[in-house]
């Protein structure tokens, strides 16, 4: 035991500006594997990545003879595997530091929706969902919190309208110039419509879907969004978290979803702010 201490103290007393940097380097990109592990709740590979990390030090640090570049190619090696099998998550966290966040910077200055007007928003969304599945037109609407990727709004129209069913369904009326788009909803405003968003790669989307579903799903795979889409060939209501998929929505579920979107910042005083 007092061999393996002298080792460290000895490794330590070398250290330099060079070594410095490559610490901080190393730590930087473990803290982010470790934070894409926790973000997908894979405990089990956490802790083996943390134990083998932690058997690559002891092993270099107890023999002064072993070089340590060599024994940082096990623990790197399976951090790269890792960013591999999670690259959609990591693509993810990648486009989420790129939001534009003109709304959350202004967050403490903005006021506090009532019960009644959350409940309102709420309706004008179902109202205006069901109005065009009735009528087989397609729509597909994103629910952001602040965290919708800049180049998404930027490849629409800046609306920040108040919501409402007839506003809905008038912008995606078939007819209408942003009708093919996503439309934003941030919180209370429409803040944006006829927006491009990125199409999933998965495969394994049934081959019904179109477009706009593909869309849809995509940007929930990219960004921490809820997508509701209207099929224009059947009225199906779809919604769509994390990329996956729940069909046939009908009222209740509608509800408990945006109820969850806005309720889930609820203030103490039972008002939420927006």
């Amino acid at each position: 035991m007092d061999k393996f201490f002298s080792n460290v103290a000895k490794a330590f007393s070398d250290f330099g500006f060079a070594e410095a940097l490559s610490l901080i380097l190393f730590a930087a990109a473990f803290y982010y594997v470790f934070r894409i592990l926790k973000m997908n709740n894979v405990r089990s590979v956490i802790v083996v990545f943390a134990l083998l990390v932690l058997a690559t030090g002891i092993i270099f640090m107890s023999d002064p003879k072993l070089k340590g570049d060599v024994f940082m190619v096990i623990p790197i090696v399976l951090s790269g595997l890792v960013l591999v099998i999670f690259n959609v998550e990591v693509k993810r966290d990648i486009l989420n530091l790129n939001t534009l966040n003109r709304l959350s910077e202004k967050r403490e200055h903005q006021p506090f929706a009532t019960k009644d007007e959350v409940e309102r928003y709420i309706s004008e969304i179902i109202k205006a969902l069901q109005n065009l599945s009735k009528d087989n037109i397609g729509a597909l609407i994103i629910l952001s919190n602040d965290n919708i990727p800049a180049q998404v709004l930027e490849s629409g129209v800046i609306l920040d309208a108040n919501i409402s069913s007839q506003l809905i369904e008038g912008i995606f009326f078939v007819k209408a110039p942003l009708h093919d788009g996503a439309m934003i909803i941030n919180n209370y405003k429409i803040q944006a419509a006829g927006c491009f968003l990125p199409l999933t790669q998965n495969v394994n989307i049934p081959k019904e879907l179109g477009t706009r579903h593909r869309a849809g799903i995509g940007i929930t795979e990219t960004s921490n969004v809820i997508a509701l889409i209207v099929s224009e060939e059947t009225g199906i209501i779809t919604i769509a978290q994390r990329g996956k998929i729940s069909r046939y929505a009908d009222y209740d579920l509608l509800k408990r979803t945006l109820s969850d979107y806005y309720w889930k910042d609820l203030s103490t005083d039972g008002r939420k702010r927006i």
